[in-house]
């Protein structure tokens, strides 16, 4: 790219699809400002996946030792009857289609904090601000911010999230991209009254699934409802208390093991509710603003791959920016490669809701069935196989390679 285009560039967000992008822009020589409304990378968080290309991803940017490091390695999942009697136990690898000894699994927060420490000498971060105006225009885009300062980009990326604002400038309200799949969520974390050591305990009902798993050898354990309901209203979306009853009072008297969770329910401050839903755009980008990660494509977290898509996403559109001279160019070159394989991971999250949140008592009949058939189904890939192509669906590009074009 020249030196006269797209060098100037703003980043919305500092979770994962932000600092990756910024670290493959950085890289290839660009001047790079990241927006982050919050006053420090957040840490915490559930555990998360990183598979297929996106190994490839963090392997080059050479924090795949540390991530490897903090692989929690969960054991197995156990799942239970409506009545709290033991199913069947499975080992993750059979269920979610991830590669043994490859894949890895850890705490959200040690990912985010490797990210901001690789990039925090490189690229520019400005916290506790965000963008509150943006104006594309043929030469550059004019953003103003929170704190009443402004500034001119070449070009401006929203990595800010599902729920991103950025996106909402840009492209319009978030219900134009939306796709609600039918159930809530509430993450919670509570003591470990089990004894849990890397597994996690699955209850269902049908139409509803209480989860604990512990993400390592100690407490506190991580707590999980999801319940198939009509989309929720924007009273409730917004009112934290209807959340905490709601989601309480859905699984009340349920089982032994759910009672647990309800007092976390109640009181844990981290307690967080949330919609389960796609973004799925027609396009992504407009003018010199494009969108990257859950902003462009969250697949929601029954594809479990989020930020697989994130990491993956990021080093592409780095990637086709550095490869032309041209945003639009470069804004086409990455959907084009992209889109195909997000599209492909979108569409296994129905499979993963139809296994985790069965809708009804046959569904959930043969779901249990198939966790006590797993040994002998497995042996011939019948469980992962499909989440296994769609999670390795795209070959990994050089850029640093010899392939760099021009217009």
């Amino acid at each position: 790219m020249t030196s006269s285009q797209a060098r100037k560039i703003l980043i919305s967000g500092a979770s994962i699809a932000g600092p990756t992008l910024g670290y493959w822009l950085e890289k290839s020589g660009f001047d790079v400002t990241l927006v982050e409304r919050s006053d420090a990378v957040r840490a915490g968080g559930y555990a998360i996946d990183i598979r297929g290309p996106a190994v490839d991803v963090v392997e080059r940017m050479g924090i795949l030792p540390p991530l490897r490091e903090a692989h929690i390695r969960t054991r197995k999942f156990t799942f239970l009857s409506p009545s709290g009697r033991k199913v069947g136990s499975i080992k993750p690898v059979d269920l979610m289609g991830a590669e043994e000894g490859r894949d890895i699994e850890l705490p959200r927060g040690h990912l985010t904090s490797l990210l901001y420490d690789l990039t925090r000498d490189k690229v520019k971060y400005i916290f506790g601000d965000c963008i509150c105006s943006i104006s594309d225009g043929d030469s550059g885009v004019d953003v103003e911010f929170k704190s009443g300062s402004k500034e001119r980009f070449d070009v401006v990326v929203a990595a800010d999230g599902l729920h991103s604002a950025t996106r909402e400038m840009v492209f319009g309200p978030e219900s134009l991209f939306s796709r609600y799949l039918g159930f809530c969520f509430a993450i919670c974390t509570l003591p470990d009254l089990h004894g849990l050591s890397r597994e996690a305990v699955l209850y269902n009902k049908p139409g509803k699934l209480a989860m604990l798993y512990a993400a390592g050898e100690a407490p506190p354990l991580g707590g999980v409802i999801v319940v198939k309901r009509p989309a929720p209203t924007r009273e409730e979306l917004e009112d934290i208390e209807q959340q905490r009853e709601f989601m309480a009072s859905s699984i009340s008297g349920d089982s032994n093991m759910v009672s647990k969770l309800i007092p976390a329910l109640v009181e844990d401050e981290g307690f967080y509710f949330d919609t389960m839903m796609q973004i799925r755009m027609p396009s992504w980008s407009s003018g010199r603003v494009a969108v990257v990660g859950d902003a462009a494509y969250a697949p929601s977290f029954f594809s479990g791959q989020g930020t697989s898509l994130a990491l993956v996403g990021a080093y592409m559109l780095a990637g086709e920016l550095a490869r032309h001279d041209n945003h639009s160019e470069a804004f086409q070159a990455y959907e084009r490669t992209v889109r195909p394989f997000v599209e492909k991971n979108q569409a296994v999250a129905k499979d993963g809701g139809e296994t985790m949140v069965p809708d009804s008592a046959l569904k959930l009949w043969l779901r249990n069935r198939m966790i006590q058939l797993a040994p002998l189904l497995n042996r011939f890939g019948l469980i992962s196989r499909g989440p296994r192509k769609a999670y390795t669906a795209l070959t990994l590009p050089d850029y640093e390679g010899p392939q760099r074009e021009h217009s």
